[in-house]
């Protein structure tokens, strides 16, 4: 076991009850004002453990590549995403969840149990299941989901930054950076944008010619 960071203790009491399967489930990508939200669902071989799994926001760039690399060599893993018009159609949170049942559903075959990141458990699960607050700091398969995620999106932006040039989000991934907000005053929202964010609304409601 670990002396700090997230360690197998939620794991090893989940499979003392009888769970062989246990996924840990974490989301990337709420915040930002562009973008899709993504999940990731990850079964860890307890006896591959990573060494250095901790909260993805607590790494470093070259850190969390290397593990997310890792974590995909040894581990059974889902990612998922919700786009940017169902973040818009049915919120952020139901969107985040939503990416979560998809990552899940990837798994074959699925978990038996779940550890989910957060204070909720889905709603569209019949999977058994632990709501985890702050779940990337404490289980090792949580931790796991977090960077592998954040990998996911990252390059998702990453690419989008060539198609729309000016936004920076190869470097903020969307988030809303003073330069970010900037562009979106001075270039005005990409198909990409969430419009339900107030940030985007507001410049669409201001000036709809901005909008393209």
């Amino acid at each position: 076991m670990r002396s700090t960071g997230p360690d197998e203790t939620l794991e090893r009491a989940a499979r003392r009850r009888g769970y062989s399967r246990v996924a840990g489930i974490d989301e990337v990508g709420r915040g930002p004002l562009a973008g899709p939200v993504t999940a990731a669902a990850v079964i860890l071989d307890m006896a591959r453990i990573p060494q250095g799994l901790n909260d993805s926001k607590k790494l470093s760039a070259p850190a969390r590549n290397a593990l997310s690399a890792l974590i995909r060599e040894s581990a059974e893993v889902g990612i998922a995403h919700a786009t940017v018009a169902e973040i818009d159609s049915i919120n952020i949170l139901r969107a985040s969840h939503l990416a979560m049942e998809r990552a899940v559903a990837m798994l074959d075959p699925l978990p038996d149990f779940l550890l989910i990141d957060g204070n909720l458990v889905l709603r569209g699960l019949t999977i058994p299941a632990e709501a985890v607050i702050k779940g990337d700091t404490r289980s090792v398969s949580i931790a796991a989901a977090s960077i592998v995620a954040k990998i996911a999106r990252d390059r998702i932006m990453v690419d989008l930054a060539q198609q729309h040039p000016g936004y920076g989000w190869e470097t903020n991934a969307g988030y809303p950076t003073k330069s970010h907000r900037l562009a979106l005053q001075n270039l005005g929202a990409t198909p990409h944008h969430r419009r339900s964010f107030k940030p985007v609304h507001n410049i669409l409601y201001q000036d709809k010619s901005v909008n393209r």
